[in-house]
């Protein structure tokens, strides 16, 4: 794992895989966290986000965006044995993420949040790489805040500044 990654480019790269029909929201959330931050897991991590677009099995509940995010999230902070406290420290920063999808956009309800689309015709995929965007952003964030990493945007963004 790396000890610097770039917010803006974990955005990037989850909305562009989204946006190349490569992966929906979960999964390209998924694959963005690995792949920026270099993380040693076998690929399959992606394939257990794939249950979870157009709002869990096309059921249209929870945005997949979020679930994907908070999939990213468990992997640094999640417990691996039972009984482990540290599920509460997960569990925060999972309520945290979806706190702030629900401030933007008011509900996690992948069917309220796309009932003005008509589905067949994709007119929705505009909006929903925006959220992948968005999550993959703040999962981003939330991951190098909790564990002390460096945000080379900010750094970059410090180093600007300064000249």
């Amino acid at each position: 794992m790396v000890n610097e990654v770039s917010i803006s480019k974990i955005k990037n790269d989850a909305e562009k895989m989204f946006r190349d029909g490569k992966f929906y929201c979960s999964e390209a959330i998924v694959y963005s966290i690995k792949n920026n931050f270099e993380l040693d897991i076998s690929d399959k991590i992606i394939a257990m986000a794939s249950g979870f677009p157009v709002g869990v099995g096309k059921s249209k509940c929870m945005c997949g965006a979020v679930s994907g995010g908070i999939m990213s999230l468990s992997y640094f902070f999640g417990r691996e044995k039972g009984g482990d406290p540290i599920v509460e420290k997960n569990l925060k920063l999972a309520h945290e993420l979806q706190q702030s999808f629900k401030d933007n956009h008011k509900v996690l309800c992948c069917s309220i949040l796309t009932k003005d689309f008509d589905m067949a015709s994709g007119a929705h995929k505009e909006q929903c790489i925006s959220f992948t965007g968005e999550m993959a952003e703040k999962t981003g964030e939330i991951i190098v805040r909790e564990l002390g990493l460096v945000n080379t945007d900010a750094v970059e963004e410090k180093h600007e500044k300064a000249n």
